[in-house]
């Protein structure tokens, strides 16, 4: 697990170098890293290019499958509303995020997607919390001065 979000904080990191916010995703099956993304919401001008939604694309294109449930997705930001969702719509095993969102997460706090989804993956928050939760302070106080 450690391993795996390290490297999705590398992706987020990679983002934040770009102008975008620093999240990062890595999508993993059997141990092996399927795909991985950062956000390149600025980059790509597209308010749906999240970390997340970039790293199922190519994790369904490899697998030519729009079911993913094999799969556990690691990254570094409680997921927003659109982001959970389509983690549900992929039957997706396992989420492990970093820090929490209190303002735009939608997995913890409302509006608590899976409570309402077809599909719930097992979930697990606070994976390496505060070196995520430093990366992106650190972002926004830059974005300020």
């Amino acid at each position: 697990m450690r391993y795996f979000m390290r490297s999705a904080i590398e992706e987020a990191k990679r983002a934040g170098l770009r102008g975008s916010v620093p999240v990062g995703a890595v999508i993993v099956m059997n141990d092996t890293v399927i795909s991985s993304a950062g956000n390149e919401v600025m980059k790509n001008s597209d308010p749906t290019a999240h970390a997340e939604i970039l790293a199922i694309r190519r994790a369904c294109s490899i697998l030519k499958s729009r079911f993913l449930n094999e799969c556990d997705l690691y990254v570094t930001l409680e997921p927003c509303a659109m982001c959970a969702q389509a983690v549900s719509l992929t039957r997706m095993r396992r989420l492990y995020f970093g820090a929490y969102d209190l303002k735009y997460g939608a997995v913890e706090f409302s509006p608590r997607i899976f409570d309402r989804a077809l599909h719930k993956p097992e979930i697990v928050g606070g994976v390496f919390e505060t070196q995520c939760e430093e990366m992106l302070q650190n972002f926004f106080r830059r974005k300020r001065n």
